[in-house]
This record gives structure tokens, sequence and C-alpha cells, in this order.
């Protein structure tokens, strides 16, 4: 009887042990890179909310505003953009369209680029607002327009996916200012 007791208390204790080791080890992924295995830590989503919200704003934005003058260039950018923001988007790319300005930067043959300053979230209420600050660089021929552009919207959270990787949806998206910083003459 003893024998069967202690048996007993053994087998229990070995597997709460290893039920608490494989709880520990859950939150770890070791990833192999170049030769090293490097440990990783899992952690919850809302951890990371305002970092992934201000890099889905940023990405929106570079693929929104960044231009070349190649139709198949801006059709790549605009459709990759679209996937990560609402019907608000496609207008502003529909009157862009139909007032020719992307006609106009293909036979004009002008780059367009932005470097954004920053990205403004408020994550204490859901919706998340955004206020996103950046500047457009225009660049023709012979001149480089300097432009000041501030648009803000809100999140959403949507299902993740290879074309919308942070899982957020921009909402009622607008662009509050877009005015002329300077020109700049090219040699």
């Amino acid at each position: 009887m003893l024998v069967i007791v202690g048996c007993s208390v053994i087998c229990c204790y070995t597997v709460y042990k290893s039920f608490e080791s494989v709880s520990q080890t859950r939150d770890k992924v070791y990833i192999l890179a170049n030769g090293k295995a490097l440990e990783a830590y899992a952690s919850d989503r809302r951890d990371n909310v305002p970092v992934e919200a201000r890099d889905h704003v940023r990405t929106f934005h570079k693929l929104f505003f960044t231009l070349d003058p190649d139709d198949k260039v801006i059709k790549t950018n605009i459709t990759k953009a679209l996937y990560l923001a609402d019907d608000s988007a496609k207008r502003i790319y529909d009157d862009l369209k139909e007032n020719g300005f992307y006609s106009g930067i293909i036979s004009g043959n002008i780059s367009q680029t932005i470097q954004i300053d920053s990205v403004a979230i408020d994550i204490k209420e859901y919706p998340y607002r955004f206020s996103c600050y950046a500047r457009q660089n225009i660049i023709r021929t012979t001149s480089i327009s300097k432009r000041n552009l501030i648009t803000r919207g809100s999140l959403r959270n949507v299902s993740r996916s290879d074309n919308n990787p942070h899982g957020f949806l921009i909402e009622r998206w607008e662009t509050i200012e877009n005015g002329d910083i300077g020109v700049e003459n090219r040699k």
C-alpha cells in the first residue's frame, strides 16, 4: 500500500512539473539566424498596439504618396495602400485619378516622395484616432516643391492577412493640410 501511494505521489509531482515547464516555455520561441539560436518572447497584441498602429499609418502614407512616373508602380503602390484603408482613401484616389493627377505625374515625369515626421495615436478610446505629420517632395525636371502634409483618421481592428499584416483598417481618412512650403530650383 505504501509503495502504491509513493508511486502515485511521484507520478502526480512529475505531471505537475511537466505542465509547469510546458507553460513556461510556451511563451518562448527560438529563432535560428546565421547559425545562432535567438530567444524571442511572445506578448499580447495590446502591448504593441501603439507601435503597430504607427507603423500601419506610416506604411499607408508611404504607399499612397510615393509616386514615380510609371503607371505600373503607381497602381501597385495604390493597390497595396487601399488594402490598409476603407473607402475614404478609395474616394480620394478616384477623385485624383478623375482630375488627371496621376496622368500628370506620368506625362510630366514627376516623382513624389514623402518623409513622415511623426504619427500621433490616441489609444485611450476605440477606434483609435491618429494624426500624421509629413513633408512631401515633388520632384520635377526643373524644381523640387516641398509641401507640408497633415492627415487624420481612425484605426479599426481587422483580421491580419498578407495584404494587411498589422490588422488595422484606416477609416474616415482626410487631409487636413497640404500646403506649399517652398520651391527649390534644380541645377
